[in-house]
């Protein structure tokens, strides 16, 4: 069930951050067919709702707005392209688990989040951004377990992690962990990231860069 870029620890390459040149939205649709058709590489990132996705997008990019942030979840509700250096795009999808919305809409994000991340080609990665103030969450398990049963790649990002302390922090990893290997021979990739400091940056797209470079 394992297909990883790496394994579960991610060593940098390159002693200097890439640079972000430009990152530029380019469409929002709930149809596949209508993404970009250019085979340039893409980088989905998902979560439950209230994750900090737009947030941790933003901080990535060092562009403050790129991705619309709300204090409200399930904000996005789109396949949303935007286009970094020229070179990939990073997909901002909708969260998963949000309740306060119709079932008929559930369903038709679930359908098109499903579609895009099955039959995507030219799909490298997925982000799968988890709340490291909390404990494991089902819903996340159940996401990344599916991942594996479709042999998708993803990475793990936990976000927020300037909202808690160290053994804290320390104490939800292990717990993950311990519930991944449940599963998993090995773990995927694992990041932890703060959109406020920008903790993280400079591993997250050292290790794009790295994908891209071996593609």
């Amino acid at each position: 069930m394992q297909r990883f870029h790496g394994g579960e620890t991610y060593l940098c390459k390159k002693s200097l951050p890439v640079e972000i040149k430009s990152a530029a939205f380019v469409i929002s649709n709930t149809d596949i067919e209508k993404c970009p058709s250019d085979d340039k590489p893409e980088y989905a990132f998902i979560g439950r709702s209230n994750v900090g996705k737009s947030s941790l997008i933003n901080m990535l990019t060092q562009k403050k707005g790129l991705a619309k942030t709300s204090g409200k979840p399930g904000k996005t509700q789109l396949i949303n392209h935007f286009m970094i250096n020229d070179e990939w795009y990073i997909v901002d999808l909708p969260g998963y688990g949000y309740a306060k919305t119709s079932k008929k809409n559930r369903a038709i994000w679930e359908k098109f989040i499903s579609d895009f991340l099955t039959k995507r080609e030219s799909l490298v990665n997925i982000f799968v951004l988890l709340d490291s103030r909390l404990e494991p969450q089902k819903i996340d398990l159940e996401f990344m377990n599916w991942c594996g049963e479709k042999q998708l790649p993803f990475s793990m990002v936990f976000t927020k992690i300037d909202k808690l302390s160290s053994s804290a922090l320390q104490k939800n990893l292990a717990r993950y962990k311990k519930e991944m290997l449940k599963y998993w021979e090995e773990l995927p990739p694992v990041f932890v990231t703060s959109s406020t400091s920008a903790f993280g940056r400079e591993k997250l797209l050292n290790y794009i860069e790295a994908i891209n470079e071996n593609m």
